[in-house]
């Protein structure tokens, strides 16, 4: 099943990305992009450039950048063809965007670090219990991130991380870093107010997540040929990993609200 992107992953086509400068170049006043709404690989609504807001040049890029790098990596991109997607010239791609590397820092800023942002917002507005809190995250994490187009950017990391190390570098600190704290976040919650056990919250995060990394890793490497991941059902996948995390972390004795 195609992936598509939430429409709320780039949203913000003139504000500054998060975690980094504002695009250069780009107006006051602009409206969100049709790009934003469309399907990975799509480029209905684009239309030509003469019928374009200027303003939304910086969202159709990122999109088309989007797409181009999750279909072929990073070394094989070019930056003439997200230009060609994106109904513009590629002299018109570097008015906003110096190099790859910039560009790539830009869709990951404006795809991705919203939807931490989101998650931790939701966090800490929450009155769930802390073991509510983690399978809301679980299923939120795949919902608007596991499950989307964007999730193909984590196998271009690990597959090209050897050439291209500042990517991966910058992939390590500025997502897995962020969304690590997040959930280490939740733990010590949970042990702080006795519902969970304590343990080692470093070593807990990664055995929270690697599970749901891997399975998106193997359905984007593997399913094309394999089909290794596409019968497993996602929400029966989550459930399972919930329960097990939840009787690992359960504090022993009573738990906080239990009747007496």
């Amino acid at each position: 099943m195609r992936r598509t992107l939430p429409a709320q992953v780039l949203a913000d086509p003139v504000g500054g990305p998060v975690g980094g400068p504002a695009v250069a170049g780009a107006g006051d006043g602009a409206c969100e992009s049709s790009a934003a709404r469309l399907p990975a690989g799509s480029s209905r609504g684009r239309g030509p450039r003469w019928e374009r807001r200027k303003a939304d040049r910086p969202n159709e890029l990122l999109q088309a950048a989007l797409e181009i790098f999750v279909e072929r990596g990073f070394a094989s991109a070019r930056l003439e063809d997200v230009a060609s997607r994106a109904g513009v010239s590629k002299g018109t791609l570097y008015l906003y965007f110096t190099n790859k590397e910039d560009l790539f820092k830009a869709v990951v800023r404006r795809s991705i670090l919203p939807l931490i942002n989101d998650f931790r917002s939701s966090i800490e507005a929450s009155t769930l219990s802390s073991g509510g809190l983690l399978g809301q995250y679980l299923q939120a994490w795949w919902s608007n991130y596991g499950d989307q187009a964007v999730s193909g950017v984590a196998k271009l990391c690990v597959a090209e991380s050897g050439n291209f190390p500042e990517v991966a570098r910058f992939w390590r600190d500025e997502v897995i870093g962020a969304n690590n704290a997040l959930v280490a976040g939740i733990l010590q919650r949970g042990i702080d107010s006795g519902e969970f056990r304590r343990v080692d919250v470093d070593a807990m995060v990664h055995l929270i997540m690697a599970p749901l990394v891997l399975r998106t890793l193997m359905r984007d490497v593997l399913d094309g040929c394999c089909s290794t991941t596409s019968t497993l059902d996602p929400q029966s996948f989550i459930g399972h990993h919930l329960d097990m995390l939840l009787h690992a972390l359960a504090a022993p004795g009573p738990r906080p609200g239990d009747p007496t």
